[in-house]
């Protein structure tokens, strides 16, 4: 089955920073702060990981549940742990894929001046001035 949402996130993420994944994972890691990179790509291994527990789920529910296989007295439990499992999968993957969309979608390339900078050009969509934050948050 393939992992679409994951992929696009991927893709984004590479297509935002210039470089194949496996080069940004290595330029993440040898960092000592947190930084940008870094959380987009934990995110985006959050959805990896429910992908493939919602993959590996859907299996065992299918084996479970096979029209040619007698249902026992300890397969219902089972069962409903597997619909439960999907379920909090789907919620993770949709939840991660949300915010980490939102973000990739504010963040933009930035023409790099130099090429041993690649992977730390790009930045944030400029946050609104002090007073119209102050203003806005007194409407509320």
């Amino acid at each position: 089955m393939p992992h679409s949402t994951s992929q696009l996130i991927a893709e984004h993420i590479e297509s935002l920073y210039g470089r194949p994944r496996a080069e940004l994972e290595a330029h993440a890691d040898s960092t000592d702060h947190p930084n940008m990179l870094s959380a987009l790509l934990a995110a985006h291994q959050t959805v990896e990981f429910a992908e493939r527990d919602l993959t590996f789920q859907l299996q065992r529910l299918r084996q479970l549940v096979h029209p040619e296989r007698e249902i026992g007295r300890f397969d219902a439990g089972h069962i409903h742990d597997c619909a439960r499992r999907i379920g909090e999968a789907v919620a993770v993957r949709d939840s991660q894929a949300k915010h980490i969309t939102a973000v990739l979608q504010s963040l933009h390339r930035v023409p790099a001046r130099d090429t041993a900078h690649a992977t730390t050009a790009t930045t944030a969509a400029p946050s609104p001035a002090p007073a119209v934050a102050a203003a806005s948050a007194r409407t509320r």
